[in-house]
């Protein structure tokens, strides 16, 4: 009998049933609003300094790389709470950990409207990234936990169309509400709901199923080492971090900038891209949460999907850099690849036991979030080089700031690549339960 179907017939702790039947419909879709509201907020946090950045830049006359690293604070606490995070989703479930997070995130969300220094909005950045830091990695652990691993891939993509929902919240919505309240007042606002969001999961969410004889902490060290040593993780690593985070780092701070200097458009009508780029995103959430099982039933699996999504991206950005006239298109376009990147999870699961699915997310989340804050804070550290010592103007040196990137996403597709007949089969390890 080969492991596979070792899993397939392995029975199914009556405990885990009692809890998918409480979920089950119409409980889930109760599950699934709160985890959703929460995932949602986290987007609007990472993508809003994109649409008020030129507010901020005004107020702080900063220079483009205070301004990246002040917009990556966010990042850098995001990665820094991953593998502690993902050790208490392990071992307390999501309904405990989350509402606490979102508590620190809707405490920084107060601090960043009261702030008038950049070391008082960076610090503030900082509580939002780590509160949010569950937003996703908390949903995918409940899947994990009470769902078939063949319905991971469409729970999963579910779940990014609230995300998707927050980034197009954080476009033109928020640029048409900056008239008639200020970032100040869109902050307090977002706080508000936050606090609303962490008192749903609590309140609502049953607890994940937990084992009497759950591993400990030196146990659970020992699963993260695990985690960190896999050749699975390092072969997925190199292009989540550079695409998925040079994506996150473009939609949630440069792609304005971009737009404005360079495409020479207005902050509405740059907002207005965003917005048709958000879109792109939520389509590919839905397609991916309606379509990827069949497609997985016949033969077009997750390892398919993610480097096609992904190649379409880096395509996408060679033409944004390229400039070429058809600007809606190829945002949309660049939006819709991106949309892959919550493949990545499951794609990376199939190589780990469910007692470590955790783990495994907030590993590979650590590494695309730390490659989000590099990518972030390293273009503006290029843009003000580029303007110091090749002596152009601030939209000459984002298309070089841009360009770069570029070469470093083709560079990690090509390792990605490079790796596919060693590591994209289902790897063994995902039939033990057993922690590490």
């Amino acid at each position: 009998m080969t492991p596979q179907r070792t899993l397939l017939a392995e029975p199914v702790p009556a405990s885990q049933v009692e809890l998918r039947q409480r979920v089950s419909s119409p409980g889930f879709l109760r599950l699934y609003l709160c985890f959703a509201a929460a995932y949602l907020l986290s987007y609007v946090y990472r993508n809003v300094n994109a649409v008020i950045s030129p507010d901020l830049t005004a107020m702080l006359g900063m220079s483009a790389s205070s301004l990246g690293f002040l917009t990556s604070a966010y990042f850098v606490a995001f990665a820094a709470m991953q593998i502690p995070a993902g050790m208490l989703l392990d071992r307390y479930g999501p309904r405990r950990v989350e509402p606490v997070l979102l508590v620190v995130a809707g405490c920084g969300a107060l601090a960043f409207a009261a702030s008038d220094t950049v070391s008082g909005l960076t610090f503030a950045r900082a509580l939002i990234g780590a509160g949010a830091a569950v937003g996703l990695m908390a949903p995918l652990k409940a899947i994990a936990a009470w769902y078939p691993a063949e319905r991971h891939a469409s729970l999963s993509g579910w779940m990014m169309v609230a995300g998707g929902a927050g980034a197009l919240l954080s476009t033109a919505p928020v640029a048409a509400a900056l008239p008639f309240i200020s970032w100040r007042g869109i902050f307090v606002v977002l706080a508000a709901a936050t606090f609303a969001a962490g008192a749903a999961i609590f309140l609502w969410v049953p607890d994940t199923p937990h084992s009497p004889d759950a591993a400990g902490w030196n146990a659970q060290w020992r699963g993260v080492r695990s985690v960190l040593g896999s050749k699975r993780l390092w072969w997925m690593a190199p292009l989540g971090s550079s695409t998925i985070g040079s994506f996150m780092a473009i939609q949630g701070l440069w792609s304005v900038p971009w737009l404005m200097e360079v495409n020479g458009y207005t902050r509405d009508l740059a907002a207005a891209h965003l917005l048709v780029m958000g879109l792109a995103v939520v389509g590919g959430y839905l397609a991916i949460g309606m379509f990827a099982t069949r497609l997985a039933r016949r033969g077009i699996a997750t390892r398919h999907l993610y480097a096609g999504g992904f190649g379409l991206n880096i395509v996408a950005l060679a033409l944004i850099a390229l400039r070429v006239p058809w600007t809606y298109a190829v945002w949309a376009v660049y939006g819709l690849g991106a949309a892959v990147n919550v493949l990545g999870f499951t794609l990376l699961g199939q190589g780990f036991p469910r007692a470590l699915a955790a783990r495994a997310n907030t590993a590979f989340n650590l590494l695309m979030f730390s490659g989000s804050f590099a990518m972030q804070w390293g273009i503006g550290l290029v843009v003000d080089a580029a303007r110091s010592r090749l002596e152009i103007d601030r939209g000459a040196a984002i298309q070089v700031a841009f360009l770069l990137v570029l070469v470093v996403n083709v560079l990690a597709y090509g390792w990605f690549v490079f790796g596919w007949r060693r590591h994209s089969v289902v790897a063994t390890a995902a039939v033990g339960e057993t922690d590490a």
